[in-house]
């Protein structure tokens, strides 16, 4: 994406006005600071009152302390008192920015927090003194079950993301929680609930928008509600959420992304006021948010853009505006405040279901949160957020000029040339040019997202739409045609994915999508075969029953044929992943929402931050609350994710295979981790805040050198007295492994195998620690201790998890148990009979060789490497570091424990079967077995090396 050369840059810029320029420029400054402009000034000349006004910020203590004091100096009753008091605070706020912000006093950020601040203000004394004055006449509304109602003002657009302009209008909604009537009425009739309601609305409405000789306080409007100006002024909650169930609309969802009850507990309690917020928010929460990523906004909100572009164009042409009056408006207008901020709302709907991050009210929070999230690369983040505050900005200056709600930067060059002093520009030339390649960049960025795909109908015509069975003749040999080598098996599998029950169900247009992904997937299929089809061994037909595997998927769920119709990157990388790996299209097929990751401008894959990943992954867990289900869903939903990303980075050759092996391996350290909290919290009877428990993980984990679908080694230790230690350690045990490999509607975890533990399957689930030191050491009661190829296993463990003290403990023990004296010939007569039991369990009766356990595969070298260890780590101390068999291999050779040429030779043999292994079951390989002609030179040395060791 380019990026304009103006964008955050500081040549427009230039000395901030001066008090006198200020009060020339703007008439809303020269009213209100005459003399009789309802006492805000005392006749002191202009300069000189501005700067008074200038000097401090409001404080949201401020506000009320002269709210007080304003009210209490006006006359009639408190109602005709509040109403004087608010229009004049407001004028004083407005000379106070307006000075402020002109003089360069002021932020952007304390621009709107103030009058946000003040907006909020009005709101809740206007709803505390009507509130109280009917509930004296009528009295209070309650709900069925004898509850106090209050009325919820909620806060929409600018003004629920605490960004409200200076001369914007407020929109509001009103609901409340239920119906119900009034009680304690004393002087009239009772009313029901909603009535009660719509009259406190009506009277909010009159205190702020009514126009009297001080002005008004805000514009208000009420059209967001459920069926706009048509609707009842207030409706409860049951109201809003049938009326959204029944016709809720996507722009509906955009606007209630910004919604925030702006009002306060009057007539209930706080307690019951924030009951009903919440249960507000529990309606609103599942409407706006989808639980799956939503992609479909995208469409959704592109028609909306197209009808407000239209409505503004409609405006100029009626206002006579010169041509460019749409271009020239900074809120509506191409590439202004709307569309940038649209940016931001659509992937809060996309992605805020799934991500809590992205459900922040304000556009600059959102922004930066995208970036960090990856969304949007930084550089585009940071320019959008340098864009929108130079857009509300002169936004603002266009209106200090009169307290208009005006977004059109005017035609007549004087007027130009005030609003560019009052943003600190060198000239209006400056001014215009910064504005017009800040409009530059946010539509170009706007485009990029919601740019209409270029469609390609006319070159993937083909019989799609027909009803024929698999066997038409007419697809068959469009298929034929486009160069598939198996046409009818390919057709019988698009008639498979169109014609699938999760297809029929959708609506025309969502099948009519669909049918285009197909034809693209087909099209596609025969274009990278030629490409890319000779490097991955797979031809068209084989490609598209890959992604046949997937369309069936995704059928129903429109969001991601949405996704893969409108981002051709995702749909390119989709197909190149599904040629390159069989086991990367089971993954997508097993989790369809990973597609989401192919969106981004992430650069996955090494070096991945686990610390970072884990401390957002517990936020998550903790925000969902007590709901275990939720929680795992959550924990594996991220496991996918970071999985997802190293394979990315697998296939596109980023990563070696040591080196995915290394971040699989701690990404399962940071899981393990986080179950554990996990499993622990859920415990209802635990004697300490934090166990003392810790995982020990063996084999390919404790080796670091754990696949994408490796089993989990592992062995539970604990390390307390407490009388019940024995029994909560055994509970959080089975807790953590229900965590693990439980499967939910995302999957699971890990398959977890504890057999290492003392004493195998007859053996406790978890061990003191104590208790486990003597077993190793063979001090048990009558000698009863590990066996031989324990302590081999022994040689791959290692601390994973949990409690840090003991996994100090456990390492220490570990070391003390490797360096035992050992009979050479007893040690070498355990490690061959141990081999041969292995063997003798994996027989290939096939002609190919089995890469990991024939003679002169990969375990021949592990058990080399365990044996050195346990026979020389007594003497040779570096011996015990668990740094995998390639390094120990070599640090052998180096030592002159064996020779070291035949150690490096026996070492990169090892590296190439993991390579081969890696590759094969990237492809779906069961076993890793070829000819062994093509690894004759790997066999050779691995049996060199053995005979060596072994004799």
């Amino acid at each position: 994406m380019k990026n304009s050369p103006y964008i955050g840059s500081h040549d427009w810029r230039g000395p901030r006005i001066t008090f006198a320029e200020l009060h020339a420029i703007s008439r809303y400054v020269q009213r209100h600071l005459a003399p009789a402009g309802a006492g805000v000034a005392d006749g002191a000349p202009a300069g000189e009152a501005l700067a008074r006004w200038a000097a401090d910020r409001w404080t949201p203590q401020a506000l009320r302390d002269a709210l007080a004091q304003l009210r209490e100096a006006a006359a009639g009753d408190e109602p005709q008192r509040l109403a004087i008091a608010l229009r004049r605070l407001r004028q004083r706020v407005m000379l106070s920015l307006i000075a402020r912000d002109a003089t360069g006093r002021a932020d952007l950020a304390e621009v709107v927090t103030t009058m946000t601040a003040l907006a909020e203000l009005s709101i809740q004394a206007g709803i505390d003194v009507h509130a109280r004055e009917l509930a004296a006449i009528h009295g209070t509304p309650h709900s069925v079950d004898d509850v106090p109602q209050d009325l919820l003002v909620v806060g929409m657009g600018k003004l629920g993301g605490g960004e409200l302009n200076v001369s914007s209008d407020v929109d509001l909604v009103f609901v409340y929680d239920e119906d119900g009537e009034t009680r304690g009425a004393k002087m009239a009739r009772t009313l029901s609930n909603h009535e009660f309601f719509a009259r406190l609305g009506r009277r909010l409405i009159a205190l702020l928008n009514d126009l009297t000789g001080d002005g008004f306080v805000f514009r208000v409007d009420m059209r967001l509600r459920p069926n706009g100006s048509a609707g009842p002024l207030a409706v409860s909650n049951a109201m809003l959420e049938e009326y959204w169930v029944a016709q809720g609309r996507a722009w509906e969802r955009f606007a209630w992304l910004k919604g925030r009850v702006v009002s306060a507990p009057v007539l209930a309690s706080p307690s019951q006021f924030t009951a009903q917020c919440a249960a507000l928010d529990g309606i609103v929460r599942p409407f706006v948010f989808r639980k799956y990523l939503d992609f479909g906004a995208i469409a959704a909100l592109r028609d909306l853009h197209k009808l407000i572009r239209a409505e503004a164009s409609r405006r100029a042409a009626g206002a006579d505006a010169r041509d460019d009056g749409v271009k020239s408006n900074v809120k509506l207008g191409r590439g202004g405040i709307r569309e940038l901020e649209f940016v931001a709302q659509t992937f809060q709907i996309i992605r805020g279901g799934r991500e809590t991050r992205l459900r922040s009210k304000s556009t600059l929070l959102t922004l930066r949160t995208l970036s960090e999230l990856g969304v949007l690369p930084a550089a585009t983040a940071d320019q959008l957020c340098v864009s929108y505050v130079f857009l509300r900005n002169l936004e603002h200056a266009l209106q200090y000029v009169d307290d208009a709600q005006t977004h059109v930067i005017p035609d007549d060059a004087a007027a130009v040339d005030g609003i560019a002093k009052l943003m600190g520009a060198q000239s209006a030339a400056a001014l215009l040019r910064e504005y017009r390649a800040v409009q530059a960049f946010v539509a170009e960025t706007f485009d990029a997202i919601f740019a209409e795909p270029e469609t390609d109908d006319d070159a993937l015509q083909m019989a799609l739409g027909s009803t024929a069975s698999a066997g038409d003749g007419e697809l068959t040999a469009d298929l034929l045609a486009l160069g598939f080598s198996e046409p009818s098996a390919a057709a019988e599998r698009v008639r498979a994915v169109l014609d699938s029950p999760r297809a029929k169900t959708g609506s025309e247009a969502a099948r009519q999508a669909l049918q285009r992904l197909v034809r693209r997937a087909l099209h596609a299929a025969i274009q990278y075969s030629q490409e890319i089809g000779a490097a991955h061994d797979i031809g068209p037909d084989e490609h598209f029953a890959r992604f046949a595997q997937l369309g069936d998927v995704v059928a129903g769920r429109n969001t991601y044929v949405a996704l893969l119709n409108q981002f051709p990157r995702a749909f390119e990388r989709v197909m190149r992943m599904l040629a390159a790996s069989r086991w990367a299209t089971q993954y997508l097929v097993r989790h369809p929402i990973l597609l989401d990751e192919l969106l981004g401008e992430r650069s996955p894959g090494h070096d991945a931050d686990t610390g970072t990943w884990s401390a957002a992954v517990r936020a998550q867990l903790i925000e969902a609350g007590e709901d275990q289900e939720q929680q795992m869903n959550l924990l594996r939903d991220a496991h996918h994710v970071q999985v997802f990303r190293l394979l990315i980075a697998d296939l596109d050759g980023v990563l070696t295979v040591e080196r995915l092996a290394d971040q699989l391996s701690a990404l399962a350290d940071a899981t393990l981790a986080l179950a554990i909290e996990a499993a622990w919290s859920t415990l209802t009877r635990k004697h300490r805040d934090a166990p003392r428990f810790a995982v020990v993980g063996y084999g390919k984990l404790g080796g670091k050198e754990l696949g994408y679908e490796s089993d989990l080694d592992l062995i539970f230790l604990y390390d307390d007295d407490d009388p019940a230690a024995a029994e909560t350690y055994s509970m959080l045990a089975r807790r953590l492994v229900t965590w693990l490999s439980t499967q939910t509607s995302s999957g699971r975890l890990f398959d977890v195998d504890l057999r290492l533990r003392p004493d195998g399957n007859a053996g406790l689930m978890v061990s003191p620690l104590e208790a486990f030191s003597r077993y190793q050491r063979n001090e048990g009661q009558g000698g009863h201790g590990a066996w031989p190829w324990e302590h081999q296993a022994l040689t791959r463990a290692r601390f994973s998890a949990g409690d840090a003290s003991i996994g100090e403990r456990f390492e220490a023990e570990r070391e003390h148990v490797l360096m035992q004296a050992r009979d050479e010939d007893t040690l070498r007569s355990d490690v061959l009979a141990m081999r041969v039991r292995i063997l003798d369990g994996h027989p290939n009766t096939s002609a190919l060789f089995d890469v990991k356990h024939d003679r002169g595969g990969m375990i021949d070298i592990e058990f080399i490497v365990q044996y050195l260890v346990l026979l020389h780590a007594r003497s040779h101390h570096v011996l015990l570091r668990n740094a995998g068999n390639i390094a120990l291999l070599q640090i052998a050779g180096e030592l002159q424990l064996i020779d070291a040429p035949l150690s490096i030779k026996g070492a990169d043999a090892y590296r190439t079967y993991r390579r081969i292994q890696h590759r094969l079951r990237l492809n779906g390989a069961e076993r890793a077995r070829l000819p062994a002609h093509e690894v004759e030179s790997e066999i050779e040395t691995v049996k060199r090396l053995w005979t060596a060791v072994f004799g």
